[in-house]
């Protein structure tokens, strides 16, 4: 009796599935640092909106690299 279980069909789409975990933690945590330092002090809504949109840029970048990367491997 075998025991070993055959993996079918795309592994990457469960990899991307993990891969996208991370970057939707990070695009929360920026736009909560961001609601809580307008909430502090209005005047800096500004200065703050541009490092907000800078990290929410980042933390999707992250997640576009997990969406291709098993494509580009083949994984």
């Amino acid at each position: 009796m075998d025991l070993l279980a055959e993996l079918t069909g795309s592994i990457g789409s469960v990899g991307y599935g993990l891969a996208a975990i991370g970057p939707g933690i990070g695009v929360g945590i920026v736009w909560a640092a961001y609601i809580q330092a307008t909430a502090r002090q209005p005047e800096s809504a500004g200065l703050t909106r541009t490092y907000a949109f800078l990290g929410f840029a980042l933390s999707e970048a992250l997640a576009l690299i997990g969406f291709v990367v098993p494509f580009v491997f083949g994984i």
